[in-house]
């Protein structure tokens, strides 16, 4: 039932869509797959697409591990894109620098990873119009005569060009006007991820979901059920059809994954989504009184709603004009001291261990993270909770500056 209503949502912007009955039970069945995080939604997605070894996956050099990490357990090799000098001019969100997108391209990129950071949604007119113009290098490939294989050979072959995977991690809610049409975060790449994380807007504890727009000639029941298949160790039957008088015997497809989405953590998702609009609500609230504080103090700060896109409010990063690293450090550390607890989203993935800590190639990504800092935002913050981090951000801010 979550999957279902889950779908509705992204299809319809509602909650209240009844996928009880009959018409919308079968409407919105075979279009979400909830599983228990967004890093095995974005590495199913990538596998049923067909990424393996030999493929490059194009991933943003500023974002989160899970971006990168879901395919290299593919096999694919990851090539990093720096973002644009000081993020996008309108929404001040880390996006990729696209013209750096389009000359990484070559014959072995099978897929372009987007991320839609505190739930600013990307531009994806941009990145279709650059998979499109490439789409005479995207080689799709064949089936090696699997189950598995033969699908993602058809998808591929289907859809024709590098795969767009949206790591939507933050987005849910989310909507940006693509080709003159306002479309939900879920309805927009060609695969999208979600979390639904404890620190996430839409939280089930732990968990996930997959989704992707519709393929010609492979029908959407296929892949829902390939994504069941891969989430619950390539069993063709699950626990409760193995009950039905007769039928104990299964078969396993392949030797694959364990990562399903439980019962318990579904039925927090359906009441979580029952009041997923009064959550956005408040949260946009939340930033409108961070914005008329930063606006004051020459803080910039990302633009979570424009005439073109809606964000889902999930984080807001504010970057301090002029200040070095260490000044950084010491207004969160200040400001801890006074009670507000701040983070940084995110530390480069070149600068980590697990990416050869050289950050050298992406000097905006570098230079966007060192004086950035995420003020806190979640719907048990009051008014006076609000006011008071504006408060000591004030206080700190303008001690540091003398």
């Amino acid at each position: 039932m979550l999957e279902k209503r889950i779908a509705a949502y992204i299809e319809t912007g509602s909650v209240d869509v009844d996928c009880i009955d009959q018409i919308n039970e079968v409407k919105y069945s075979n279009r979400v797959v909830c599983l228990n995080s967004a890093t095995a939604a974005e590495e199913l997605n990538l596998r049923v697409f067909g990424v393996t070894a030999g493929d490059e996956v194009l991933v943003p050099a500023y974002t989160y591990t899970a971006s990168a990490s879901a395919a290299i357990h593919c096999g694919a090799t990851v090539k990093f894109i720096d973002i644009q000098k000081d993020g996008d001019q309108y929404t001040h969100m880390p996006e990729m620098d696209y013209d750096k997108l389009e000359e990484a391209i070559n014959e072995k990129t099978k897929a372009i990873v987007t991320v839609d950071i505190g739930g600013i949604v990307c531009d994806y007119d941009r990145i279709y119009e650059i998979v499109e113009r490439k789409r005479n290098l995207f080689v799709p490939m064949e089936s090696d005569g699997s189950p598995l294989g033969d699908l993602s050979s058809r998808i591929q072959k289907a859809i024709g060009r590098i795969a767009i995977m949206d790591d939507c991690a933050h987005g849910l809610g989310g909507s940006r006007v693509i080709k003159g049409e306002r479309k939900n975060c879920g309805a927009i790449a060609d695969f999208t991820d979600f979390s639904f994380h404890a620190v996430k807007n839409f939280t089930t504890a732990e968990g996930g979901a997959s989704t992707w727009l519709p393929i010609d000639g492979v029908d959407d029941a296929e892949i829902y059920h390939m994504f069941q298949l891969l989430s619950l160790h390539g069993q063709d039957k699950d626990a409760l059809a193995k009950t039905k008088l007769g039928a104990w015997e299964y078969d396993i497809i392949g030797p694959w994954y364990k990562c399903n989405m439980t019962d318990i953590m579904a039925a927090i998702g359906l009441r979580q989504l029952d009041r997923y609009p009064e959550l956005l609500k408040r949260r946009e609230e939340i930033i409108k009184k961070y914005d008329y504080t930063c606006d004051k103090l020459g803080i910039v700060h990302m633009v979570h709603h424009t005439d073109y896109m809606d964000s889902s409010n999930h984080l807001y990063l504010i970057r301090i004009p002029g200040i070095s690293v260490e000044q950084r450090n010491t207004i969160i550390e200040r400001m801890a001291e006074q009670g507000v607890a701040t983070n940084v989203h995110y530390k480069p993935l070149p600068m980590m261990t697990a990416y050869g800590r050289d950050c050298s190639d992406y000097p905006n990504t570098y230079d966007y993270y060192c004086n950035l800092i995420t003020l806190p935002l979640h719907t048990l913050l009051s008014d006076e909770d609000v006011e008071f981090v504006c408060s000591v951000l004030a206080d700190v801010i303008n001690e540091i500056r003398g």
